[in-house]
């Protein structure tokens, strides 16, 4: 019933509740996936230029005949770009196939050495990452800001900031855009409401991305989860996207089977006793899934 449900930004561009997700989704398998989605009524789409399928989404986008205008579009600055923002989200426009996109987060909170020994993930000799020197994210985000004026993003935020990081962007001076929004890993293993409590007092939205616990996570199999689902007739998966919502984030679970795409797109209402119960799975077991070596602090207390 809930699939038209918006939150909106601190920009007052509207992000519709639900999106798609398409970490680790193969270029063959993107196209399909992006276009199930968009037929079966999904307006939300994230992608990133080291995802590496940025054309493949934008192909979908385009065949499916959906007016760009009503497709909110997500994509990531990557770290090898910090110091020229505008030049990589120059060259995912490119693929995308598209003149802008809704939203441009800066993909991680650390710069990488933009002339290393890998596009993506340069190491050094000792196979540490291979770190931009001289430079952070508040320089990254002092050029991210500007990006809203060439009309390349309509809105600009940040992807995996923890709240000493996004507390450290804020108070800089050279920050005169707060981040419209946070894409962070969250689900009852991972609830953050430290983070979450946080950003809703600055006016950054939070999107949830691995909602289902990433891949082969046993979130799904939680007795709390499968009593709610079984009691309301609902999938687990459906359960747990729904209690995203109700959190006030939005919330983009990846998949590429056309069955799951169109079944997780059924969110719905739940009653308070049954948010009560997914919060509580977190007292008895609580992990993040993701968490590259980037050879710094990037996730705190959260």
């Amino acid at each position: 019933m809930a699939t038209g449900r918006v939150f909106t930004l601190n920009t007052g561009a509207v992000i519709p509740a639900l999106g798609l997700g398409t970490w680790q989704s193969g270029p063959n398998e993107v196209y399909e996936a992006v276009l199930v989605a968009l037929k079966t009524g999904y307006r939300h789409i994230d992608t990133a230029y080291a995802y590496g399928n940025e054309a493949e989404v934008g192909k979908a986008i385009k065949d499916s005949g959906i007016p760009r205008k009503e497709i909110f579009l997500t994509t990531k600055l990557w770290g090898t770009y910090h110091t020229k923002p505008e030049v990589n989200l120059d060259i995912s426009l490119k693929k995308l196939g598209v003149d802008y996109v809704d939203l441009y987060l800066i993909h991680w909170p650390s710069p990488l050495n933009p002339n290393g020994n890998h596009e993506f993930f340069p190491t050094l000799s000792d196979g540490t990452r291979d770190r931009l020197k001289n430079w952070d994210f508040v320089k990254t985000w002092e050029l991210v800001q500007k990006l809203p004026e060439t009309g390349k993003a309509k809105a600009v935020g940040v992807s995996n900031f923890s709240t000493v990081n996004l507390e450290k962007l804020l108070t800089a001076p050279t920050t005169k855009v707060v981040p419209a929004a946070n894409q962070v890993e969250l689900h009852p293993y991972l609830p953050q409401q430290k983070l979450l409590d946080y950003a809703k007092s600055k006016g950054i939205h939070i999107t949830a991305y691995s909602p289902l616990g990433s891949t082969n996570a046993p979130l799904q199999q939680e007795p709390a989860v499968q009593d709610i689902a079984k009691r309301l007739g609902k999938s687990p998966t459906q359960v747990l996207i729904s209690w995203a919502i109700s959190r006030g984030t939005s919330v983009i679970p990846k998949s590429v089977t056309a069955e799951r795409i169109i079944s997780n797109f059924n969110d719905f209402v739940l009653e308070e006793k049954d948010i009560d119960a997914i919060n509580a799975i977190s007292k008895t077991t609580a992990k993040r899934l993701v968490n590259p070596n980037w050879g710094e602090v990037v996730f705190h207390d959260d």
